[in-house]
């Protein structure tokens, strides 16, 4: 079985998806999306600052062009803030609807290809520690927080809702709350930051499914990360690198341990 983490073909799955959702006939798109709203408004609609919007636009700009169909010409600047708008308003993308003008296949066009071109850079910003300083690093801001030692990342998994793609498969999605969803494996470190994702596997997927069949695990097996190890709740197995809660504790050491876990991964 391949063995997957945070390559491009997870978030292109997701673009997949996305692209089949419905969006709205009539949107607008003629005016500076940049330059109209003041920073507070600007967050607001594209959750993100204007700084790092314009960092974004850099890091694609050079293979994202001009847009042209036979009603608009769209900016690279105003196809990202659209893909941003598309991405804030949960995929509603009626929501868009205020300030851009182009038709139902345009707007696809145009969030897929910004997507996938976002979605080439994220090894840039998304990666597990690469080395034994970034271990040591990874392990001290961990032990910082409630003394637990070793620790590079907190897993979780986190159910991104979608709408439901019917066909065959469509209930796989279904997860066991009743919506139709991604089950989306993600790794942070100390500092909040993304280090690893897994998003591909449908709803109805177990988070230990998941870990199982990703890099990662395959990574741990190997030894790529000395003695760290992962916290986790209890939703995934106990392994010598995946430390989970106790679910019955029995004394002040592992009500000490519970804590110091809780704090670490919260």
């Amino acid at each position: 079985m391949e063995l997957i983490d945070v390559d491009d073909v997870d978030v292109v799955d997701m673009v997949d998806i996305v692209e089949n959702i419905r969006i709205p006939r009539q949107i607008h798109i003629r005016r500076n999306l940049f330059n109209i709203y003041s920073n507070v408004e600007f967050f607001r609609r594209f959750r993100l600052e204007k700084g790092t919007a314009l960092y974004l636009l850099e890091k694609i700009e050079h293979r994202l062009e001009y847009f042209h169909n036979r009603n608009n010409s769209i900016s690279p600047m105003n196809q990202l803030l659209l893909t941003l708008r598309a991405y804030a308003s949960a995929g509603h993308f009626v929501a868009v609807g205020d300030f851009v003008h182009a038709d139902k296949s345009t707007v696809c066009k145009i969030v897929s290809k910004v997507s996938r071109l976002i979605a080439s850079i994220a090894r840039e910003f998304i990666y597990m520690p690469r080395n034994e300083v970034e271990i040591a690093s990874a392990q001290n801001k961990f032990y910082d927080i409630a003394g637990f030692p070793r620790v590079i990342g907190a897993i979780d998994g986190c159910h991104i809702k979608i709408q439901s793609q019917g066909g065959a498969d469509a209930e796989i999605y279904r997860n066991r709350k009743g919506y139709f969803s991604v089950n989306v494996q993600a790794v942070t470190s100390a500092d909040l930051l993304f280090q690893d994702i897994v998003a591909r596997w449908p709803g109805s997927t177990h988070d230990t499914t998941i870990f199982r069949n990703s890099r990662l695990m395959h990574r741990f097996n190997n030894g790529d990360f000395g003695n760290s190890i992962l916290l986790g709740d209890s939703g995934y197995m106990n392994l010598s690198y995946l430390f989970t809660p106790f679910l019955n504790v029995q004394n002040d050491g592992e009500r000490n341990y519970n804590r110091s876990h809780v704090q670490s991964r919260y």
